[in-house]
């Protein structure tokens, strides 16, 4: 089984395409599908079922694509630890992070590990801390900076940055907005506005709501944390939201009210890395930045 062949399976069953990933990977689409039908000769397994529109996967082709996945961050991390034990740092890190993560600034971060290894090719991919953390587990990033509520996937573990508690972000004129303080209690039957499932924040207001036995109206849901902020602007709901959200300049003129008189839930920022000593040199490095120790059993 070549190497080229799984590096080839793998882009086409993440960009659902051949055309497109024949673009990406710079072959020709008929070199890229003699390869895959080559792959499925070897394995005797149809890898991939074609529509008119997409291509996907079969349960062959879903049971490989992690096992390759893997395999080739795993020869990565291989070519990438040789080239370390020269003095050289080179090849590809892949990080995640969700947006607005306290305890590191990412462009910062990320501006100054290529100032200093400029051989190192990085790639950013932003979403939620349950799919980044899943990503992790998988090989297809290096690590990620997340807020999970709960443990981490088999095959992750996570080195603690910081964690902070949640408040009420709400418009001045919200009848919460007058005391110093609010109750859980008092979010009963209020229109919240939320992230998507994925998001750690909202699994933890998810948690805390459940804990508290109080039921939860989830009225406006996003994806960003710009989109919550301007819906909280226009008085459509208020949000449960780690501290630092409030002072986002965005968030100007809006009251941060802490909630208390219940449960006390912490949000805990944390970098995923693979379990045990998988971390390549690239990611060792840049948690070398952020003064903690990737080492194994940490």
């Amino acid at each position: 089984m070549e190497l080229r062949h799984l590096e080839y399976f793998v882009t086409v069953a993440e960009e659902r395409h051949f055309t497109r990933a024949a673009e990406q990977l710079m072959v020709s689409q008929s070199g890229l599908s003699a390869s895959i039908r080559a792959l499925e000769r070897e394995l005797g397994a149809k890898l991939f079922v074609r529509t008119t529109r997409s291509v996907e996967l079969t349960g062959p082709g879903r049971a490989l694509l992690s096992e390759a996945t893997r395999t080739l961050a795993s020869v990565r991390a291989a070519r990438e630890a040789v080239a370390a034990v020269q003095g050289l740092l080179r090849g590809t890190l892949s990080v995640g992070t969700e947006q607005c993560i306290a305890g590191v600034n990412v462009p910062e971060l990320l501006a100054r590990f290529r100032e200093e290894h400029p051989q190192v090719e990085i790639r950013l991919r932003q979403a939620g801390s349950a799919q980044l953390a899943e990503a992790v587990a998988a090989g297809r990033l290096d690590l990620a900076f997340v807020a999970l509520c709960g443990p981490p996937p088999q095959g992750v573990r996570l080195l603690p940055l910081t964690e902070e508690p949640l408040i009420l972000l709400c418009h001045p004129r919200h009848t919460l907005a007058a005391g110093a303080e609010a109750r859980w209690a008092d979010l009963k039957g209020e229109a919240l506005v939320d992230f998507q499932l994925d998001w750690g924040v909202r699994q933890l207001t998810e948690k805390t709501f459940a804990a508290a036995g109080l039921e939860r109206q989830v009225a406006l849901e996003v994806n960003d944390v710009h989109s919550m902020i301007e819906l909280v602007q226009q008085g459509l709901g208020v949000a449960v939201v780690p501290r630092h959200f409030a002072r986002k300049p965005q968030a100007s003129g809006l009251r941060a009210v802490p909630l208390t008189d219940g449960p006390a839930p912490v949000w805990e920022v944390s970098v995923a890395l693979p379990a045990g000593d998988a971390a390549g040199p690239a990611a060792r490095k840049l948690c070398a930045y952020l003064d903690v120790t990737p080492d194994a059993g940490t």
